[in-house]
């Protein structure tokens, strides 16, 4: 616990140092390419529009609220794309900065947190691009969208969460990039985002439980709620409590992880 306070007060009194470094990372993904920022989008929305087409043009997919597909993929789809890119990015972090890591005076615990602001950044352009979207739907405005902040919060504390577990290890490991990458693969489809859960409450009704188990189905449930239908989230009392368990078991893990193996990393890289 002292070490989770220590690391929160680096945190906030190196704040600056850390919103630059991240938009440093931010700019630093563009440079040499002709088409810039366009490049971050243009996979994800081609993802969303394959999505788009086999489930809604193909399978006739009908979400279970009155929106056309593509209004119910987005909110779900959306924070996934986020939470990948931090563990991708933040998984390699501690070599693509092993120069800041070798640095007696630099806390690298704070690495992780560069890595999960510059996504954010990306994130919140998306979020903006979503709500136009809505927008041009004719989608009403709700007084919920403002809750994606919490959920966003929520994902970025989730996915740091199990970033300082799969940093560590990588500096030693060099194979869980690919691992993560093959988890990522696998968890897009157990969780309910191209499809809706309730479509196994018949016949499977035990699927519908172990779909929730997994904590990030309470992010993509959050975003939907609070785009789609104006639910908040202390209406799912139980998932959020299940949720924060879960990630704050998972930080304090991660973290011990990290710390232990921390003084070796510089001898390593």
């Amino acid at each position: 616990m002292n070490y989770l306070v220590s690391l929160c007060k680096e945190i906030v009194h190196k704040r600056k140092l850390i919103l630059d470094l991240a938009k440093a990372d931010f700019k630093k993904r563009f440079v040499g390419s002709y088409f810039g920022i366009v490049w971050m989008f243009l996979q994800p929305l081609a993802t969303v529009l394959v999505y788009f087409c086999v489930f809604q043009l193909g399978f006739k997919s009908v979400p279970p609220v009155d929106y056309p597909y593509v209004l119910w993929l987005l909110p779900g789809i959306m924070p996934w794309f986020y939470f990948s890119e931090v563990m991708n990015a933040g998984t390699n972090c501690l070599q693509e900065y092993s120069y800041l890591v070798k640095k007696v005076v630099f806390r690298v615990e704070i690495l992780p947190v560069i890595k999960m602001l510059s996504c954010m950044m990306v994130h919140g352009i998306f979020a903006i691009i979503m709500i136009v979207v809505f927008l041009a739907y004719r989608i009403p405005v709700k007084i919920s969208w403002i809750q994606i902040i919490y959920y966003t919060f929520a994902c970025s504390m989730l996915s740091l969460a199990l970033t300082y577990f799969t940093s560590a290890i990588q500096v030693f490991f060099k194979d869980m990039a690919q691992i993560v990458s093959i988890c990522l693969q696998f968890g897009m489809w157990l969780t309910p985002i191209m499809y809706q859960e309730t479509m196994f409450s018949g016949d499977y009704p035990w699927i519908v439980t172990v779909l929730k188990l997994n904590p990030f189905y309470y992010i993509v449930a959050g975003y939907r709620d609070s785009i789609l239908t104006g639910n908040w989230f202390w209406e799912r009392p139980t998932l959020t409590v299940y949720f924060w368990a879960v990630t704050l078991l998972m930080g304090f893990a991660g973290l011990k992880v990290f710390k232990r193996l921390r003084p070796h990393f510089s001898d390593v890289l």
